[in-house]
């Protein structure tokens, strides 16, 4: 069977993020923050692509952001959080939406802030390289399809990453 391109990204950001030491070999499973993939690429969608021809990078680093603020709520607040309509136009009230949720939802700060900086923007220029490399025609539906495959892979990274720094980890029990 081939693979598809959302798997082929899969895999590649799973064995960067894990050489990087961001994530476990196994990736973390959160049905609940999972779950609010589809409510917020509806959302997300229209803006990222508008940013998307002058900004792609951004535009697809925003979602990983998105998936790590997700996992936070998740963690912290979820009774509260869960209800939220859309949490991404709750999050895109703020002028720049990565540094709040670097400052505002993740706390944080100096060398922490900047590395997580660095490492969406590294994640976000391999799947833009990806996506380049996929040769499909810009606005068409394939086009449509392979920008959400990526969203979608940076969103389940930025939670994992997330989970995985808050202390989550899927270890196998004796």
């Amino acid at each position: 069977m081939e693979q598809t391109f959302e798997d082929k990204l899969h895999q590649d950001l799973h064995q960067f993020l894990l050489s990087m030491k961001e994530v476990d070999e196994r990736l973390p499973e959160c049905p609940d923050v999972e779950e609010k993939w589809e409510e917020i690429a509806k959302s997300y969608i229209p803006d990222g692509i508008r940013e998307f021809s002058d900004f792609p990078s951004a535009s697809l680093g925003w979602m990983m952001y998105i998936g790590m603020a997700v996992a936070k709520f998740w963690d912290a607040e979820w009774e509260i959080y869960s209800r939220i309509n859309d949490l991404y136009v709750y999050m895109r009230g703020y002028d720049s939406m990565d540094e709040y949720i670097r400052e505002d939802v993740l706390l944080l700060e100096g060398r922490d802030y900047a590395a997580q900086e660095k490492l969406v923007g590294e994640c976000a220029s391999r799947v833009y390289n990806a996506l380049r490399r996929q040769d499909v025609e810009p606005g068409t539906k394939e086009a449509f399809h392979t920008y959400v495959s990526c969203l979608h892979q940076l969103y389940l990274f930025g939670v994992a990453m997330q989970l995985n720094r808050m202390g989550y980890h899927m270890t196998k029990l004796n």
